[in-house]
């Protein structure tokens, strides 16, 4: 993947093509179905059937997201160093797509039966996907700061991309347990889920990989000569630095919610049996329906005040349900709909901001060092969904919440449902609102980059750098 350098094209200036966006979306089926199914069914997969002690079984499936977090810098510092006649990215797509494919029909393999030597297995298999899924995903998220210039038009891109991924989690996440009973359930069922889920998988990486071979590759620039150098410059982009605190500590707070979700169907709402499929459906659907609204608002907004308005949606709506238990269940699943809109906008202005700060950092170094900054982000964004269920299991070992081996919920004291209900709601508020106070310092809009870029010829000086910004902050540059 290194002929001579040189190879690479310039990025879009205006729209991309219909085609270019619907392709660079399907990448969402891979990214959302590795992002939910695992979460979903392999610890009950481990335990239940492979008959892994639950103890051993929640570090088996912890384990590989601490990795994540060491390893996707790395990928994205070898993609950006990366040339081809396919440009730095696409290569990963396909390669790492493919075997990611291949890696998480692996996992539920079980070519050992059950017993250490399955758990070791399901141990091994699980590393080495997200090792891929860390190849694939870096350098997919490093793409739209390369496929065009236009600051809008990376809205437009991230709103295709996110809502696809709202379908890919619906679907993955409803879908696959339905083939594991279908199949029979045990290890026949999860082996024809994890096949259905690789086919997901593949058919996400294929279309990315196909759907982008018309859209420019990026201007290829030079880069840090080391990872230690990289992540300095990285750390030098204050709005880089506050868009990704922000949104570490906001992912920590969708985790929370999403791991509540079938406490909190059990204790408060008492349906067992459909209650959890609806607050999963109500969380994530309304991103199918507006995204569009989303989109409008952010061109009339601007992406940082949609941001800050949609987080402010997500933490109303989730201090709202402290009332859960007095209120019909009709009104809990319309609140919980409406924190699903203000996470679509929460999920799509982070995202689209993102391309914009490695803009950023091209005019202001020179250097095209996206792999990086993606590479980090997705590293924080996997501690921050790692964050989330352990805050969660924290609140209820602090309220006493009783743990049960016979595939029911326990009974629980009044307190430790006071702490199912804590953790769903004022908890993801306070990770969710505060944070916004940081985005103070992301001051970055359409005439900043245009000045930064001076219409797209790269000011390789710092006086448009960090400068620019402080003159932004004191009002010499408007917006």
């Amino acid at each position: 993947m290194n002929p001579p350098p040189g190879d690479a094209g310039s990025s879009a200036a205006g729209p991309l093509p219909r085609p270019v966006h619907a392709g660079y979306a399907l990448g969402s089926l891979a990214t959302g179905a590795f992002g939910t199914v695992p979460g979903l069914l392999l610890l009950p997969y481990l335990t239940d059937t492979l008959g892994v002690a639950a103890g051993v079984a929640a570090l088996l499936v912890l384990l590989p997201k601490a990795w994540d977090v060491l390893v996707n810098p790395v990928a994205g510092r070898i993609s950006d160093r990366t040339r081809s006649r396919w440009g730095a990215r696409r290569p990963y797509l396909l390669v790492a797509g493919l075997a990611l494919a291949v890696l998480f029909a692996a996992i539920f393999a079980a070519p050992f039966g059950n017993g250490p030597g399955a758990a070791a297995y399901v141990a091994l298999a699980f590393l080495a996907t997200a090792t891929a899924f860390a190849f694939f995903q870096v350098p997919y998220v490093a793409m739209p700061a390369e496929l065009t210039d236009d600051y809008a038009e990376r809205t437009r891109l991230m709103t295709w991309r996110i809502a696809l991924l709202a379908l890919a989690i619906l679907v993955s996440g409803a879908v696959a347990p339905l083939v594991v009973t279908a199949g029979g359930n045990g290890v026949a069922g999860h082996r024809w889920m994890g096949l259905f889920v690789a086919v997901l998988i593949a058919l996400g990486a294929l279309g990315a990989f196909v759907g982008t071979r018309s859209a420019p590759t990026g201007t290829v620039g030079g880069s840090e000569s080391t990872l230690r150098a990289q992540l300095a410059v990285a750390g030098a982009n204050r709005p880089f630095r506050a868009l990704l605190i922000c949104f570490v500590v906001q992912s920590a707070g969708v985790a929370t919610i999403l791991a509540g979700v079938n406490y909190f169907a059990g204790q408060i709402l008492r349906d067992e049996q459909g209650g959890s499929t609806l607050l999963f459906v109500c969380f994530v659907g309304p991103a199918l329906l507006v995204m569009p609204l989303w989109s409008r608002v952010g061109a009339r907004l601007g992406k940082r005040a949609a941001l800050v308005a949609a987080a402010l949606i997500l933490a109303a709506g989730a201090l709202a349900l402290v009332a859960a238990p007095v209120l019909p269940p009709v009104a809990v699943y319309l609140v919980v709909a409406v924190i699903g809109v203000g996470y679509a906008g929460q999920q799509v202005f982070a995202l689209a901001m993102l391309p914009d700060c490695i803009a950023y950092d091209t005019a202001r170094t020179g250097r095209r060092q996206a792999g990086v900054f993606t590479g980090l982000w997705t590293a924080g964004e996997t501690f921050g969904l790692a964050l989330g269920p352990g805050i969660y299991g924290l609140v209820l070992q602090l309220c006493g919440y009783v743990s049960s081996d016979t595939g029911t919920a326990a009974a629980q004291s009044d307190t430790a449902r006071l702490g199912v209900l804590l953790g769903f709601t004022v908890i993801p508020a306070l990770l969710v609102a505060p944070p916004v106070l940081l985005l103070r310092h992301y001051t970055l809009t359409p005439a900043l980059l245009a000045a930064a870029t001076h219409d797209g010829r790269v000011d390789h000086g710092v006086e448009l750098g960090d400068e620019a910004v402080d003159q932004h902050e004191k009002g010499t540059i408007t917006s």
